[in-house]
């Protein structure tokens, strides 16, 4: 694999998360990343913790194939350089596109980013199920584009769905955790993302969240 960057000489040395609380019937998790920059504070809290996670690149809808390859790209490096085990899921646009026909119009933050937030965080507690892991989180409420509480009911939703996992809710923006996020961008010189990836973000250049 060819090497774009380089990791800062603190990294895992310490977090600004510096408790972290474990849910209950804990034995591992599987982190839903999408894409590097979202995953790189989070990925250094839990190893901190001496927490390895599964880690899981499903997002097919990130627009076009050249942005998609470009974030799963950085990401894999990222888990190389960590040593994770590292899942990419299919690349399943079509689907992807079915699924939220209808809402092609919603606002960011609307009813087409639930159906999205659910429909990945369904596959990753399905491959929790399969690998026999206990819990499923994600990086999706770590950009501030987003809403947690939006990422989380679709974290229980998905839940719901595979009854033998369970969703860590955590919040993986607190306790500087945040802070500690832009810090490694900046530092690491991550691909800078200019939208949340789909083809309806991308074309909404305003980029206008709801309030």
């Amino acid at each position: 694999m060819q090497q774009t960057f380089t990791l800062p000489d603190d990294y895992l040395s310490t977090t600004p998360k510096q408790q972290l609380e474990l849910p209950e019937g804990f034995n591992g998790v599987v982190l839903h990343c999408c894409c590097a920059p979202c995953s790189t504070a989070v990925l250094e809290c839990l190893l901190f913790h001496k927490l390895k996670p599964l880690v899981f690149f499903y997002n097919p809808n990130i627009h076009p194939l050249d942005e998609y390859a470009k974030r799963r790209d950085e990401w894999l490096e990222l888990c190389d350089k960590l040593k994770l085990e590292a899942v990419v899921g299919d690349y399943n646009k079509e689907e992807w596109l079915a699924k939220v026909r209808g809402l092609e119009h919603e606002p960011e933050r609307g009813a087409r980013c639930t159906v999205c937030f659910t429909e990945r965080l369904l596959a990753t507690a399905l491959l929790a199920k399969a690998r026999g892991i206990s819990h499923f989180t994600t990086t999706l409420a770590t950009s501030r584009w987003k809403s947690k509480p939006q990422v989380d009911e679709a974290g229980f939703k998905a839940a719901a769905s595979v009854p033998e996992v369970q969703y860590w809710a955590e919040d993986w923006r607190k306790n500087g955790l945040v802070g500690r996020r832009y810090e490694l961008v900046r530092t690491i010189g991550f691909y800078n993302q200019q939208y949340c990836g789909c083809v309806f973000s991308r074309t909404n250049r305003a980029y206008q969240p709801k309030s």
